[in-house]
């Protein structure tokens, strides 16, 4: 029995088609394009904005496909299902008309700017502040590892703006266009080979318009969340999917290395734990779609409770099934040639990144627990 509707099955065997033309040696650019004009990268957004009207369940598929095809959209995580829900869900209607239909057809992209030097995965300790003027906000700032903003039209930008009532500050999201004056970025020397780069920016009075502002200045927590709940979800879709590429690679190698008297796949020492990985990324998916399901169904709360747990198992099938697959492959895992070696790494995204699992066990004890905080 397929517990995905006939609908999400043809979507899934469509794009793994579209990752399989493409492959580990994929151009981003192309990939992107073909992506969009076969409808995949906006399949969440709003049909009158040009999207397809589908939601986190269509979009994870897509990921995960391509990721299991070793040609992985990162800026699939960011674009569509962070910013491109935001907006839909909060932006005002001038912003919906801007923005959703390029993040729909892939003619537009937008990156997410939340992670700071200073506070990590404490979003509380965000100093990038907004201030308002007479006629928008000027936004001060640091931010850190932020994807693809050489390639992003804009930034959606969390900063904190201060509440008049209460003299506190308040997270709020604004739209930061990439050639906005004081908006400075230097590209970050990273270990990790990826067709995305990673960036630091500078915020050093950024002038904005009343209209950068996305949604109600009231509302930004809830705002926020409702693009962190998808990014979760979507790197799991990345993990899951980066899990299954390497150990397709490990299972055929298996299959058909010999050293003794029959392939090294008949031995159970080899045998076992490929089968282990394989579950735990069955598994993985299973919350994956969980999350998804809710997230799409309204229950922010519910949603946010599995994408953690979603997050949190994919990224650690995710190191496990690589791991497994480069020692299923001994020396020949360290090679070029069969390209697993580089996934060693990139396997840590998954676990650390957009928060590490250190405070997704926070969550699941605090909240789905009850557990006394310890910070």
């Amino acid at each position: 029995m397929n517990i995905e509707s006939q609908e999400h099955t043809a979507l899934r065997a469509a794009v793994a088609a579209l990752g399989q033309r493409h492959g580990r040696g994929y151009v981003r650019e192309e990939l992107w394009a073909e992506a969009a004009k076969l409808g995949y990268l906006g399949v969440n957004l709003p049909e009158e904005h040009g999207g397809g009207g589908g939601g986190m369940q269509e979009l994870s598929i897509v990921l995960e496909e391509l990721g299991a095809a070793g040609c992985p959209l990162l800026m699939m995580v960011v674009s569509p299902a962070i910013c491109g829900t935001v907006i839909a869900r909060f932006g005002t209607d001038e912003q919906k008309r801007t923005w959703l239909p390029g993040l729909s057809d892939g003619s537009l992209t937008m990156a997410f700017g939340i992670t700071e030097p200073d506070a990590g995965s404490n979003s509380h300790r965000i100093t990038t502040t907004a201030r308002k003027t007479d006629d928008g906000w000027i936004l001060n700032g640091r931010k850190v590892f932020i994807s693809g903003v050489d390639i992003a039209d804009a930034t959606l930008i969390v900063g904190r703006t201060e509440d008049s009532r209460t003299g506190k500050l308040k997270p709020c999201l604004f739209i930061v266009p990439r050639e906005a004056h004081g908006f400075q970025r230097s590209q970050i020397d990273m270990e990790l080979q990826a067709q995305e780069k990673q960036f630091e920016l500078v915020l050093d009075e950024v002038h904005l318009p009343d209209n950068a502002l996305v949604g109600d200045e009231d509302a930004g927590l809830l705002q926020l969340f409702a693009g962190l709940n998808p990014e979760r979800i979507m790197t799991a879709a990345f993990g899951i999917g980066m899990g299954r590429y390497a150990l397709a690679k490990a299972i055929d190698y298996a299959r058909t290395r010999q050293v003794w008297k029959q392939p090294i796949g008949g031995h159970q020492a080899i045998a076992h734990p490929l089968a282990q990985a394989h579950i735990e990324l069955e598994l993985a998916r299973l919350m994956m779609q969980k999350a998804a399901a809710l997230y799409d169904a309204g229950d922010d709360i519910g949603a946010g409770e599995a994408a953690n747990m979603a997050k949190y198992a994919a990224g650690e099938a995710c190191i496990k099934a690589v791991d497994q697959a480069v020692h299923t492959l001994g020396g020949n895992g360290l090679t070029r040639e069969y390209g697993l070696a580089s996934l060693i790494t990139a396997a840590r995204v998954a676990r650390i990144a957009p928060v590490s699992r250190e405070m997704i066990l926070n969550y699941v004890s605090h909240q789905s627990l009850g557990l006394p905080k310890s910070y």
